[in-house]
Order: structure tokens, then sequence, then C-alpha cells
């Protein structure tokens, strides 16, 4: 029932594929059931169209699997095959390139050696290919490769140099940390199997065979002496429960068919588990289940670095593994890619921290003394604005800083626009608020009629707010018809100073879209002409001194600061796009420049005269004289109007207010800190009627104080 035919020749065991023919012969009905120790191509797998058919030697199936994890272990990606042009090779390389897909391992490429190889090798850097002179020819050994070849070299095979063109040394200079997966020939393990013997005691008495016969070993005896011991449990076993079944049965005209036979003959095969030489016997679906031997290549001999176990699929690496490279080799140019620095990146946040705390600062200070005077007039809103545009431009620096080294790369898509959003927003509001309050300056010194024109905050809010809806306006057209997303620029291969077998090649991320250079250009014209405009309400009003908006100084200077730091931010981010490092400084000092410069300029002379003058009512409110300069005539003409305006309105101010106060007789006045008679020629000004074309009586001429 068990059907074997060997094949025998002057070797125990050769290692020809004919070695052990076993097969189902067309002429017998029943199932025969089949038994290899050589056959090893991944073919016969196939459980379905072989159903009893088994085979001691490891097949090339599991090689491969351990070939897959090897790649794994080192995450080798991206790997070529070359092969030999013959079937049974060609038989193991495409189960290896579908046990490859199946691992998520890309096949770069696949050669064969009927072919010339030489264009498309160059690119392999993982390969399953017979010994070949290949590696010499294309100097593709060292570092950068790492070679995995089938096992199963008899002796010193390089040193048969004479039949190609590559001298002994030159092929072991290239042989130099290659890989070896075979299937182990005989076990480890030193304990007594099924045989009574040993491994080693049975390779000795194997050794001292061939030597009294004068043939030559083969790899495979090993598996054709633990097959006849397969054939011997599972016929016992056999024999057993027909002797059983025959010792219970009621009839005495026993009978057994062959196609019972047949059956028991699977499931004892099935139930087959020993310990042999070659390791423990026993069988999955026909596929013996032993451990695959891992090698290198190390100073002229092979070291055994690491084994496959078939049955629990784990690989087993030792230290002795050694790389020609100070690592293992990349599967493909490594990529590096050019981020911004972690060190400098730090620097710069606390930078920006500490000019968002200023302005923190500047917040609580202008919310505490937001009854003062000073603050009163100075447009308390467009200070506002002016704070919270610098917070905003310096949380720009700080999404700026985040690339793909720091976040990934769906995070870095979604930061695009949302960083443009804020720097532009906070660019707009911060320079919007300086704008409108020197736009006011210039209204104020254009019309000479200044109690007709009042210029008020609200006017001020539909400036800045005009600004910001024109930029979001354009952000969002940008967004929506050509949005930001990230794009990948890779540079030309370079060797890595670290290593003379590692390439490494520079890759660098941006936030682009496909007309960005005219979006560019529509938002820096926008910006530009805004920018122009106030730098020349600034030269126009340089001479204005208005008492009511006494800040206007500051502003201008703080306005021409923006506008300059704003060039040259601009020109440096284009200058120095393919450097991060150096782009995201020259922003983020931009950026803190002007976020201190502005705040500084605008908050800091409020909180000096504050710390001078902390009473909250403005001393100019009160008709003031000065003896020693009652009728000097040395005053300029733009002070006299401002003051006469300033007068004219207090006077008007007082018109309203009269009404709700007691008139009081200027005989009490001296007592209340009113006005002395001493101080009646400041009335007598063109522009402050007198008391008499007033026709008011002089014993009535009041004083309105505490506005």
């Amino acid at each position: 029932t068990l059907y074997c035919d060997i094949h025998a020749n002057n070797t125990i065991g050769s290692t020809s594929n004919t070695d052990l023919v076993l097969f189902k012969p067309n002429n017998i009905a029943h199932s025969i059931f089949q038994l290899s120790f050589t056959a090893t191509t991944p073919v016969l797998d196939d459980e379905k169209k072989y159903p009893n058919f088994f085979r001691m030697v490891t097949s090339d199936n599991t090689v491969n699997q351990a070939v897959v994890k090897i790649l794994q272990n080192y995450k080798w990606r991206r790997v070529g095959t070359l092969t030999q042009d013959v079937q049974r090779i060609s038989e193991i390389r495409r189960d290896l390139t579908k046990q490859l897909s199946k691992a998520d391992v890309m096949v770069a490429v696949t050669e064969s050696l009927s072919t010339d190889p030489c264009i498309n090798v160059k690119k392999l850097k993982v390969s399953n290919m017979p010994k070949s002179s290949l590696l010499t020819n294309l100097n593709m050994f060292g570092g950068r490769y790492q070679w995995i070849l089938p096992g199963g070299y008899q002796g010193s095979w390089w040193e048969e140099a004479n039949s190609s063109n590559c001298a002994s040394n030159n092929l072991l200079t290239a042989m130099e940390g290659y890989i070896t997966v075979d299937f182990t020939h005989l076990s480890n393990r030193q304990i007594k199997g099924i045989s009574g013997r040993t491994p080693e005691e049975y390779d000795e008495t194997y050794n001292r065979e061939l030597l009294q016969r004068g043939l030559v070993a083969s790899k495979f005896h090993g598996f054709a002496y633990d097959g006849v011991w397969v054939m011997v449990k599972a016929l016992t076993r056999v024999i057993e429960s027909v002797r059983h079944r025959e010792r219970y049965d009621i009839h005495r005209n026993f009978t057994v068919s062959s196609k019972e036979i047949g059956q028991m003959v699977l499931d004892s095969m099935k139930e087959i588990c020993f310990e042999g030489v070659t390791g423990q016997v026993m069988f999955r679906n026909g596929e013996r289940m032993g451990t695959i031997k891992l090698s290198q290549f190390q100073e002229g001999r092979e070291v055994k670095i690491g084994q496959y176990n078939a049955e629990a699929e784990e690989l087993e690496l030792n230290h002795l593994i050694k790389f020609q490279g100070m690592q293992p080799p990349k599967d493909r140019a490594h990529s590096q890619r050019w981020d911004v620095s972690v060190p400098l990146y730090i620097i710069l946040l606390s930078t920006t921290g500490l000019a968002m705390l200023m302005a923190l600062f500047f917040l609580f200070f202008h919310i505490k003394h937001h009854n003062h005077w000073v603050m009163k007039k100075s447009s308390p809103s467009m200070n506002y604005l002016i704070i919270l545009g610098t917070m905003l431009a310096c949380t720009s620096v700080f999404l700026y800083g985040l690339d793909g080294s720091l976040v990934t790369d769906k995070v870095f898509v979604t930061l695009c626009p949302i960083r443009t959003y804020i720097l532009s927003v906070g660019y707009t509001t911060t320079f919007g608020a300086l704008f409108a309050k020197t736009w006011r300056v210039w209204t104020i010194v254009k019309n000479k009629e200044i109690i007709e024109k009042i210029i008020k905050d609200d006017q001020l809010w539909i400036i800045v707010g005009g600004m910001l809806l024109i930029d979001l306006c354009l952000l969002t057209c940008w967004q929506m018809v050509d949005p930001l997303r990230r794009t990948v620029e890779e540079f030309s291969q370079e060797t890595a100073p670290g290593g003379e077998d590692v390439n490494t090649r520079h890759f660098l991320e941006h936030c682009e879209s496909t007309n960005l250079t005219k979006w560019l250009a529509i938002v820096y014209g926008y910006k530009g002409l805004l920018m122009f405009l106030g730098c020349f309400l600034a030269l126009r009003t340089r001479h204005a001194h208005i008492h009511l908006l006494d800040d206007s100084k500051y502003t201008r200077l703080s306005m021409y600061h923006v506008t300059v730091m704003s060039i040259i931010g601009a020109s440096g981010c284009f200058l120095t796009q393919y450097n991060p490092n150096v782009q995201l400084f020259i922003m983020a000092l931009v950026v803190i420049s002007c976020c201190t410069c502005t705040l500084c300029l605008v908050f800091l002379p409020k909180l000096v005269k504050i710390r001078d003058n902390p009473n909250q009512v403005d001393p100019t409110s009160w008709l003031q004289c000065d003896l020693h300069k009652e009728d000097s005539e040395t005053s300029s003409s733009s002070s006299s109007l401002n003051q006469g305006r300033s007068l004219e309105s207090l006077q008007t101010e007082n018109q309203q207010t009269l009404t709700f106060l007691p008139i009081l007789h200027h005989a009490y006045m001296p007592a209340i800190g009113g006005m002395s008679a001493s101080c009646s020629s400041l009335l007598k000004s063109p522009d402050v009627p007198s008391a008499q074309q007033r026709h008011m009586p002089p014993s009535h001429r009041v004083m309105v104080t505490g506005l």
C-alpha cells in the first residue's frame, strides 16, 4: 500500500532531483501515498492536486518564508530578484514573488541570467540568485548591498573561479557578508531519537560508510534515513489497527478493503510525530515542518547566524551577524528630510513666547487703566486690535515651525491653510489699526474746521474691518479655487558623511498650490498698496502735533518699522525657501521685531505718562494759564490753532453741560481753584469770544471744571 520507486546510482542520496521519484501509477485503482526526501519544489504544495503526497525535506516554500521574515526583520520593503532561467528556479521565484506581495514588500525588478541584467540589476539591494561572477563585474558589494542566496553549495565552490573571468580573491571580496537560507541537514539537538542514535552518532556512522565505499555525501541522507522510519511508523500503525479490528470483529471472515487501508495510512501519516536525526518529524498538509538554517559568509567561511522555525513561524537571529556598513543596508536611497532644527525651534518659540507675554502685559495694563485720560485719547479700541494682531502673528511662528518631523502628514496638510490665515489676519489687524490711527491724524490736519468734522472710533473700525474682509475673501478664494497642499521636493543623491557606502536623498516639504506665484502676487500687491498708502499718510502728518492724539508720532514710527521689516521678511523668505532653518529664522525675526517694537512704541509712552500722572482727569481740560507766557507771541501758528480748537471744543461741551451745573460767582473761583482775573487775557483770542462780545455780565462769568 505504500509505494516508492528509488533510482539509485553510485552515490548514496545524490543531489539529483530524480534520486527518489514517488508517484501514483495510473494502473492502480486505489490511493497510493507518496513520500519524498528530495523534492523541494513549491508546485507540490497544492494539497488538492496532490492530497496523498508527503515529503521529508522542507520545501522551497518554507525557505521563501524565511527570506520574507528576514526582510521584515530589517524593514526592507523594496527588493529585486535575479535567478537562473530554469524551470525549478522559476517556480521558486514565482512562489517568492507571491509571498513578498502578501507581506507588502515591493519587487522592484525581476531579472534572469539568460539575458543581460546589467541595466536593472544595479537597482537591487536584496537578491535571490545562484553563484555568479556578476557581483564583482558590477561592483555590487559592500555596505549598500545585501545578497540572500540559496544554500546547498558543496565545499569551497568559489575556488572554481577558473570557469569565470573573476579571480578567487575577487569572489571572496564580493561574497563577504552574503546570507544563505537552507534547510537544516541534521538536528543540532544531541538527543537520541527513534533510532536510538543522536544526530552526531548517526553522522559518524554515515561518514564511516562513505569512506569504506568511496562514495560522495549528499545533504539529503538524513531525510532519507528518517523517511524510512516514517514508513515503518505508518505501516506499524496500520498493521496494529488492522489486528485490533480483526481481534474484536464478530465475523470470522474478516477482510479490509484497499480503500480502508488507504484511509488508515493517511491517518497514520498525519499523526506521525517523533524525533529523528533531522529534527522533529511531523507533517502539516503533507509538508514537513522543519527548521531553516541561516548562515552568513564571514572571512572565508559560513557562520550560522540564526534559524527559522517553520512550525512556530518564528525567526531567531544571534549576535554573530555582521554588515559591511555601520548599519543594515537600506532598501533604497536614504531619504533625509531637511527639517527645522529642534534647538532653533525651541529658541524661537521661547522668544515668541516672551513677545506674547509682553502683549498680555500691555493688555492687562490697558484694561486696568482704561478710564485714564491717556488711554481715552489714544483710541482704546485700536489699541486692543494692535494687541490682538501681534498675538496672532506670534502664533503663526509656532505653526510655521511644525514640519513633517514633528507632526504627521495629515496634520501638516491641515496646518498649511491655517497658518497662512493666522499670519495674514494678524498682520492686517495690527497694520490696519496703525493705518486707521494715521488716517485720522491726516484727516484732522487736512480739514481746517475740526469742529465740523469729528472722527469717531466707529469710522476706524470700518477701515480695519474692510481690510480684514478683503483679506478673508482673498484667502478663502485661494483655498477654494487652488488649495494649499503638502508637496515633497526631492534633490539629487549625495554620499552621506556618516558612511562611504550610504547614499542620501534629501527632500523638502512645502505648502504649495498650482498657481502659488499668482496668488502670492495678489496678496503681496494688496498689502504692499496698504503699506505705501500708510507710509504716505505718515509722511504727510510728520509735522502735525495734536494734543488730543498725542501718540500719533509713535504710530508713524511703528508704521515705518512694520513696512520696512515686512519687505525684508518677504524677500528673505523667498530667497531662503530651500533652507527651512534660515527661512524660519528670518520669518520669526521679522514677526517678533514688528510685534515688540509696535507694542513698545504704542504702549510704553502711555505707561510713562500714567506713572508720572496717575490722576485719571486730563490736566489740559482745565483752562490753565501761565502768567509768564500770557502775551507770548513765540508759539507757532499750528499750536495756537490747536489750542484754540481745543478751547472751542471745551466751550462747546461746557455749553451742553451748563444746564446741569450751578452757576458760581466769580468771587468764589479763587477759593475752588478757578480762574483768576489775571487769566482773562486768554479769552481774548480771536478764536474765543470775550465776555463783552457774548453780552455776559462780569459777575456771571464762570469756569466749568472736572469735565
